[in-house]
């Protein structure tokens, strides 16, 4: 409200328009059309333009109201006030005029500036909408007017090939008669493809027809219009009929916009997305051509699933097996098959084949050549090997300078050994592998002799050439490695050295003393007699032999001995024969893989490396190896685990196989009980180390016979633990520990359920018991002792006793309670005991040859006269193995 007064002060409301910013908005709906029909009502605003000073709707000024005349008041007595303030404007009609403050002013200015800003951008949008919706519109102009020509061209080839082969059949007709001349009939000329016609002009509309009440009024612009007089003469246009065909002229396309959405008409046409799949669906049904086949080159391991061949090759499956049936295989797409039977399907296919194998993750591991000339000299590995109690250990220890004699148990080597010598001549290093003599170890003597360059040959001059000195020699053939023969115990009185050397010439062993080139020492270990001189000769043979190698590359090397140590957990002594082993490297040995946490040097010292020919003790393994495996450095744990996974399966492949030739089917298993009777021992072995549990395997394995057998339910290195007392409880087994105990809850549980536990140090001992109670599950032998004949003189029949035969002795003596047999016409018809023996009505305990006597049988009385009673002892003989 704007205040006013008048002359006679009179003060009067006035109405004032509120100023504001706000554009003006229309708003209105349009239309939104999909695919497959769907539309969807979308809201529009359309906004204003402002405009200033204008005569538009924006630009008009506010008209101000007619000033309302006022009353006069009737006339006052002057009163004295004080000056008032100066009066407002006022304009022509009376109304008081508000100045706008500077700020009001400012804020109107920077209100239009931005409007017009805002109208700017609008528009520079709207021409870019515009752009890009002329060159969508240009490409799908291009892309209809290529669909046309192709589909032109499509039809073209077709009215050719209809063309040429009705004349084909005309002239077929021709040539064969088929047609007279007379009888002829003019061709019927083909019928063009209908071309694309050409837009016809539009026509004038003609004015419809007039009906009654309607007027036709025609425009200009706009053609002539139906119109309808209603009543009192208002004319009301008349709305023409819906068709459902759709216009001629083609809609414009594109994405929904403000801009487009008030440009264009209610109904929207098909969208860009659905064009374009027609336009591909066209493309696909005009392309008929088959597509070029991909020859593929198509790895194949040794078995594959049909569904994984198909894949790799880019076939159907159902081909595959099509092919399949061909051949006379019935297959399922999830059915496995071999390696061959792929190679053909793939060949056949037209495809490249790759065979792979399962043990192709090995490859690289072991045995890679080394380019580099980068190698360096390295200390032989010289293998002691002999007869049990021949003085091995003992001559390794007079040259350490140590006493291992005296921590093996029995005073003979059970564990294999391997340690460094500082040559005094030299200066050099070299490794000595200690090997056990006894039978048992043949495994540990063949695994010194693999990774040997020298063996020494120790015979003890007292003794001569043993079965193991034998073994011994064969291994080292074996090996193709050079021999050292190394005569001990010369010191004894009995020493005959000479004996030695005659007796290695029947193993094909000449020694050089006999014009051989095998070199033969004479040593002492107990007086260290020429020890010096046979380091000398080990020396000069590795000098012989140019032992170099690379020491920069990942070492390799073999498993001497493995073990589970509780403090240390799994301890493998490892002998390095390529490149260095340090601290941290991954390694991976047989089905075990690890990091190396710590090397051990055979005197107890800690090492950061491991250098060729150097044994250590390994830490850091999952778990113990086995003895004689290769141990490699790989480049990462990936590598690792892909190859000791590899191993694990092998094995456990081989163990099944194993178990499941020995099962067979289960008639196999009740026949060969019935005929065989086999009884089993069973056992649960623990020893110290891998070597010494291969040893008494090997062992009990060779106790077996055809009636009784040791039956091994678990073997390990380590410990008697619990769980190995409950395994024995299950199966009512022994355990044997070898130079291992169990801990205190095993011995608690063991002495609860009366499982025996049995210690040993030694592996005699360990072989004796187990041959000792095995022999008890044999059976026992029967042996018949004949006594002596009796023939029947005269049967007699006693009331209360029975028949009883008068007898006399022929030859030998009849005892009572004996077995006995009756002959009659050399023909056995009772075989019983004798349970009376009379002489002059006295029972007697025997009666001696030429002697009559009086016999009774138990349970028969079919005696007659002139049979003949054979009395014999039956001995039961305990057998053994």
């Amino acid at each position: 409200m704007v205040d006013t007064k008048t002359p006679g002060d009179k003060t009067l409301s006035v109405p004032s328009k509120t100023l504001t910013l706000k554009p003006r908005v229309e708003t209105g709906t349009v239309r939104q059309s999909f695919s497959h029909g769907r539309t969807k009502q979308v809201v529009v605003e359309k906004r204003g333009k402002r405009r200033l000073g204008g005569d538009g709707p924006g630009g008009e000024a506010p008209s101000a109201p007619e000033p309302v005349a006022a009353k006069p008041a009737p006339a006052k007595p002057p009163v004295s006030r004080p000056a008032p303030p100066p009066a407002a404007p006022r304009n022509n009609s009376g109304v008081v005029l508000r100045t706008l403050t500077e700020d009001e002013r400012s804020a109107r200015a920077s209100a239009l500036a931005d409007a017009k800003v805002r109208d700017v951008e609008e528009r520079r949008i709207a021409e870019e909408e515009a752009k890009r919706r002329a060159s969508r519109e240009a490409i799908e102009q291009a892309e209809r007017e290529a669909a046309e020509a192709r589909r032109k061209a499509e039809e073209e080839r077709h009215r050719q090939e209809e063309d040429a082969k009705r004349k084909a059949e005309q002239e077929a007709k021709k040539r064969f008669g088929g047609e007279t001349s007379t009888e002829a009939k003019p061709a019927v000329p083909a019928t063009p493809a209908p071309a694309s016609r050409p837009a016809a002009p539009p026509a004038a509309k003609a004015p419809p027809a007039k009906a009654p009440g309607v007027a036709v009024e025609v425009e200009e612009d706009e053609g002539p219009r139906l119109v309808r007089r209603g009543p009192g003469g208002v004319a009301r246009p008349v709305t023409p009929p819906k068709t459902t065909q759709k216009p001629a002229p083609q809609k414009q396309r594109g994405r929904l916009t403000v801009v487009t959405a008030l440009t264009a008409d209610d109904v929207r046409e098909r969208s860009i997305a659905s064009f374009r799949r027609r336009t591909q669906r066209l493309k696909g049904h005009a392309s008929n051509e088959p597509k070029e086949k991909l020859i593929r080159e198509v790895t194949i391991p040794e078995m594959i699933t049909i569904q994984e061949l198909a894949n790799r090759m880019s076939e159907r499956a159902v081909d595959v097996i099509r092919l399949l049936m061909k051949q006379g295989a019935m297959h399922k797409i999830t059915d496995v098959i071999d390696a061959d039977t792929a190679q053909l399907i793939a060949e056949e296919m037209g495809h490249g084949v790759k065979r792979v194998a399962a043990s192709d993750v090995e490859e690289g591991l072991f045995d890679v050549v080394d380019d580099s000339t980068d190698t360096e000299p390295r200390s032989p590995v010289v293998t002691v090997m002999g007869h049990v109690d021949h003085g091995k250990t003992s001559l390794l220890d007079a040259l350490r300078h140590a006493n291992v004699v005296s921590g093996e148990a029995g005073g003979i080597t059970q564990h294999i050994g391997a340690y460094q010598v500082k040559s005094p001549e030299s200066g050099k290093m070299i490794t000595f592998i200690d090997t056990p003599g006894h039978a048992a170890f043949t495994a540990m003597r063949a695994r010194g002799a693999k990774v040997t360059d020298i063996v020494v040959l120790v015979v003890a001059a007292d003794d001569g050439v043993m079965p193991q000195t034998v073994e011994a020699i064969n291994h080292a053939k074996a090996a193709k490695v050079p021999m050292i023969v190394a005569i001990n115990k010369i010191d004894k009185p009995d020493a005959r050295p000479e004996r030695v050397r005659t007796e290695l010439l029947q193993h094909e062993v000449q020694v050089e003393s006999l014009g051989g080139d095998v070199v033969d020492v004479e040593v002492s270990a107990k007086n260290k007699t020429n020890l010096d001189r046979l380091l000398e000769m080990i020396a000069l043979q590795a000098d012989i032999l140019d032992l170099k190698t690379n020491s920069q590359r990942p070492a390799e090397g073999t498993v001497i001995e493995a073990k589970l140590d509780r403090g240390r957990g799994p301890v493998a002594t490892v002998l390095v024969q390529r490149g260095t082993l340090r601290v941290g490297d991954i390694i991976v040995a047989g089905a075990e893989m690890g990091r190396v946490r710590a090397l051990i040097s055979d005197q107890g010292e800690t090492l950061e490396e491991a250098g060729p020919s150097v044994p250590v003790e390994v830490l850091g393994f999952n778990g113990p190896p086995e003895a004689g495996d290769r141990l490699a450095v790989v480049e990462n744990e990936a590598r690792a685990r892909q190859v000791t996974s590899y191993r694990a399966h092998q094995k456990r492949e081989n163990a099944a196989a194993s178990i499941s030739g020995m099962r067979g089917s289960l008639e196999q298993m009740m026949s060969q009980l019935k005929t065989s009777g086999r009884k089993e021992f069973p056992l649960i072995v623990k020893a110290d180390v891998q070597g010494s549990l291969e040893a008494i395997l090997g062992s009990l394995e060779k106790l077996g016979t055809d009636e009784v057998a040791a039956r091994i339910l678990h073997a390990g290195v380590g410990g008697i633990s619990e769980s190995d007392v409950t395994l024995a409880e299950g199966f009512n087994a022994a355990i044997i520990g070898f130079s291992v105990r169990a801990n205190k809850e095993a011995a608690a549980a063991a002495k609860r359920n009366g499982i025996e536990i049995r210690y040993y140090n030694i592996i005699y001992d360990l072989v004796d018991d187990i041959k000792k109670a095995m022999s008890g599950l044999l059976a026992p032998t029967l042996r018949e002792t004949m006594l002596g004949n009796a023939q029947i003189l005269e049967v007699f029949n006693i009331s209360k006793v029975g028949k009883v035969a008068g007898c006399r002795v022929t030859d030998g003596t009849v005892e009572r309670g004996a077995n006995v047999r009756l002959i009659r016409d050399n023909v056995v018809v009772h075989e019983g005991k004798l349970s009376t023996l009379k002489r002059f009505k006295d029972e007697v305990k025997e009666v001696a040859s030429g002697q009559e006597c009086g016999m009774a049988f138990e349970n028969y009385g079919d005696m007659r006269v002139g049979d003949i009673i054979e009395c014999y002892r039956v001995e039961t003989i305990q057998r053994s193995l």
